[in-house]
């Protein structure tokens, strides 16, 4: 698996360095209109960003999440495009999404996602200098203002009739509604009527995310004879389910912990004679004299492909089936988000954002490494077509206090996304 990424990438790495010489296109009449556009109305995008940042919408605030896709469905509408909200079931407890759709003949058929919803609430809109503070404005309400953008100057320049164009903005990216075959069903619907897809998570100024690792759970119980403390590790008593638990999860670290892309996290642990776990929360009872019966961990693992992850849960059982005398262990896993991998598909549409910005003059674009960035709504479908991620504006301290977008990348980021849907349109 190492091997194939390495090849992917070192191969689309000199194809888009051997594009810069000479055979990058510059910007045509028509495309420089576009970008003047921009600089004329920069300010109102801003002000669209302002607008939806002061509307509190975390995951759990339903209202709130369908207050800002209502703002943003008038705004398509006023492009022309067949806006609706769809709604999730109520039993979801999630707010639903919102659908924009402009029908055509001519050029790919583009789908752009972004999320409405952010993790906390309560920070409104504060500008100082260049920074945009407040509530989701990095993750990702400045990704979601691109996306509007990009396609209404698009739309003031004429170029999207006949154009072909979804864009979905997902309520519960950060917490997505289970079973994810309703929560995430229009978009894979919406992706299979499409010929690639870019998504408008926070990016940075020279690069874009070709894949990235998926998410999954996994619970260990473990069982153990119990007794006396001073009978431990005798025949007829054994290690305790604790020495079994730190067994077991010592081995997964030696075993798996220096693969590229896997990491696994035991986030929650807790042993001793007795334990209650509930959502989220595990408690346990015990005392120092008595070898403990039980133990419970929880926690997570991260992959940069379907077959790291059956590979890396094949170990993980293997490990867990060699149990120390007198205990008893079984792992169990959780589908999460799946992984995006690095495709040749997503490394060619690199390579159109990369000449894209080298004609505005913004320079190259290199591919994130898929370490630095965890999982996302792109990965539901990146299996199906082409999808390049990281296209939104750049900010800092995401899911945090003090977060905020950098207000001097809105506008570059814009005539990139704008310029590169007009490419893929024509």
């Amino acid at each position: 698996m190492k091997k194939t990424i390495s090849k992917i990438i070192a191969a689309f790495s000199f194809v888009i360095l051997f594009s810069t010489f000479g055979y990058a296109q510059k910007l045509s009449g028509e495309e420089q209109k576009i970008v003047n556009y921009i600089d004329a109305h920069t300010d109102e995008a801003v002000a669209l960003l302002e607008k939806t940042v002061n509307i509190e919408s975390p995951t759990e605030n339903l209202a709130g999440v369908k207050q800002v896709g209502t703002v943003l469905k008038q705004e398509f509408e006023s492009l022309g495009f067949n806006a609706k909200w769809i709604e999730m079931p109520a039993e979801m407890k999630r707010a639903g999404h919102l659908v924009a759709e402009k029908t055509g003949t001519k050029g790919k058929r583009v789908l752009l996602i972004g999320h409405i919803d952010t993790v906390l609430s309560g920070e409104k809109f504060r500008r100082d200098g260049s920074k945009a503070y407040g509530t989701g404005s990095a993750d990702m309400k400045a990704g979601n203002v691109v996306i509007f953008f990009a396609l209404k100057t698009l739309q003031a320049a004429g170029a999207l009739k006949d154009a072909r164009v979804i864009v979905m903005y997902t309520g519960d990216e950060e917490n997505s509604g289970k079973p994810t075959e309703i929560s995430r069903g229009d978009m894979i619907a919406a992706a299979k009527r499409s010929d690639l897809a870019l998504s408008f998570e926070n990016g940075g100024s020279n690069i874009a995310t070709v894949a990235r690792r998926g998410s999954s759970g996994w619970t260990l119980e473990v069982t153990a004879k119990t007794g006396h403390s001073a009978q431990i590790f005798k025949e007829s008593m054994g290690s305790g389910a604790i020495f079994e638990a730190a067994r077991i999860l010592n081995q997964f670290y030696e075993t798996l912990r220096n693969e590229k892309y896997l990491t696994f996290n035991p986030a929650v642990i807790a042993g001793g004679t007795e334990i209650e776990a509930k959502e989220g929360i595990i408690t346990a009872k015990g005392k120092s004299n008595v070898v403990p019966a039980t133990a419970t961990v929880r926690g997570d693992l991260r992959f940069i492909s379907e077959a790291q992850k059956e590979a890396a849960r094949a170990k993980m059982r293997e490990i867990v089936a060699k149990s120390l005398p007198g205990t008893s262990a079984q792992i169990t896993f959780s589908d999460g988000i799946p992984a995006m991998p690095p495709t040749e598909g997503n490394f060619a549409l690199l390579k159109q954002l990369d000449t894209v910005s080298q004609d505005l003059g913004f320079g190259k674009i290199e591919a994130l490494d898929p370490g630095e960035r965890g999982a996302g709504d792109i990965s539901y479908i990146a299996n199906l077509l082409p999808s390049l991620d990281g296209l939104g504006a750049t900010g800092g301290k995401a899911h945090a206090r003090g977060e905020y977008a950098d207000l001097e990348t809105l506008p570059r980021q814009i005539k990139r996304a704008a310029i590169l849907i007009y490419r893929l349109t024509r």
